[in-house]
């Protein structure tokens, strides 16, 4: 339950002055994967902070972004994007950072982990 609807929480902090500027594409997306209740909050804030300033996420947070899945991940990244708040942010350089963490955390996930 603690889980459940935390990246709505984080969405709305950073959203709230964007909600209404918000593509109707991106929101379809993101509710209709039912994408703001996949992730923990701890991981919300790992990967954002991953994203849109400078930190790095743990192989726990990057299962949860793995498991949350790229359609999701792009979508929040767009809509988040789109936040006035955001306004001075490359977008190119978000979109970037974005692709980086999402495929670090891929190759993280799929590797073999060293056991044995």
């Amino acid at each position: 339950m603690a889980s459940l609807n935390v990246y709505s929480a984080l969405v709305v902090l950073f959203l709230t002055c964007g909600a209404g500027m918000a593509k109707k594409e991106n929101d379809q997306i993101i509710k209709g994967n039912n994408c703001e209740t996949k992730m923990g909050f701890p991981c919300v804030l790992e990967a954002f902070t991953s994203i849109f300033e400078i930190g790095t996420i743990s192989s726990k947070c990057c299962g949860e972004l793995v498991g949350l899945g790229k359609v999701c991940h792009s979508a929040l990244v767009k809509r988040t994007l789109e936040n006035p708040l955001f306004k001075n942010l490359s977008p190119a350089r978000i979109i970037a950072k974005s692709i980086q963490t999402w495929n670090n955390c891929l190759a993280l996930i799929d590797s073999p982990s060293p056991s044995a």
